[in-house]
């Protein structure tokens, strides 16, 4: 069944992992249950899981969702990974659980990556063995959780100052190859084309007589609107008598 987000409260999140269907044999006929497996987390280093079963599957998510937040687990996570490297186990089943550096993503089935996504590590390698079994691989990851110690921790319990670890170490060299945001530079601007607009601007111009936005011609050929000079010379040379010598 895919995983997919089921409700979201608060800081924390449940995801279903899968329904599983169980039948009894009785005297009427078969008698059918239905069981879920729920994790829940804050995406920060908190994570639990619940296994509970109901008549009706949304009545078993409930539940399963209830057990889930009574039993929260608080990981010592380095970064987005985890500080060291684990093995869990149950039943026929094996996880293991590898620190990656950053920008490597978690490399795990659906299972195994709802678990770690929901618990906030976003980089880890793991590896499946032995059975395939839904509740086991649940079961074998949370165990392999829960033997996870910070460096903190180890260097207060020896009493010595073991300096900066493998993991550490790992993780500050990925971090040069992570990608940086460049800034948004000003885009420069490149040369304008100015040869229609003079072509444009020569065609509206007065000088030319055949342009757009030349005169208007009148019906007979000449212009609409003739000049007052030509018009007034035309008729004082048609009217006026020819001097007398």
């Amino acid at each position: 069944m895919s995983v997919e987000v089921m409700e979201q409260s608060g800081r924390l999140e449940s995801t279903n992992l899968g329904v599983l269907r169980t039948s009894a044999t009785v005297k009427g006929g078969r008698r059918f249950q239905f069981g879920a497996i729920v994790v829940v987390g804050d995406r920060r280093g908190k994570v639990g899981y619940g296994y509970a079963k109901s008549p009706e599957v949304p009545g078993a998510v409930e539940k399963a969702e209830r057990y889930a937040k009574r039993k929260l687990l608080e990981l010592p996570l380095t970064g987005t990974t985890i500080p060291h490297q684990v093995e869990g186990r149950f039943s026929a089943s094996k996880v293991r659980l590898v620190p990656a550096a950053p920008g490597s993503g978690v490399v795990a089935g659906s299972t195994v990556r709802a678990i770690l996504e929901i618990a906030g590590i976003t980089d880890c390698i793991t590896k499946c063995l032995g059975s395939t079994n839904k509740r086991n691989i649940v079961k074998a990851v949370f165990d392999a959780l829960e033997q996870l110690r910070a460096a903190d921790a180890i260097k207060a319990g020896r009493g010595l100052d073991l300096g900066m670890t493998q993991i550490e170490q790992r993780i500050e060299r990925g971090k040069r190859f992570m990608p940086v945001a460049a800034r948004r530079e000003a885009k420069a601007k490149g040369p304008v084309n100015t040869l229609g607009e003079e072509r444009r601007r020569g065609r509206g111009g007065q000088g030319g007589g055949g342009g757009r936005g030349g005169a208007r011609r009148g019906p007979g050929g000449g212009d609409g609107a003739p000049s007052s000079d030509s018009s007034g010379g035309s008729s004082g040379n048609t009217g006026a008598a020819p001097a007398a010598q």
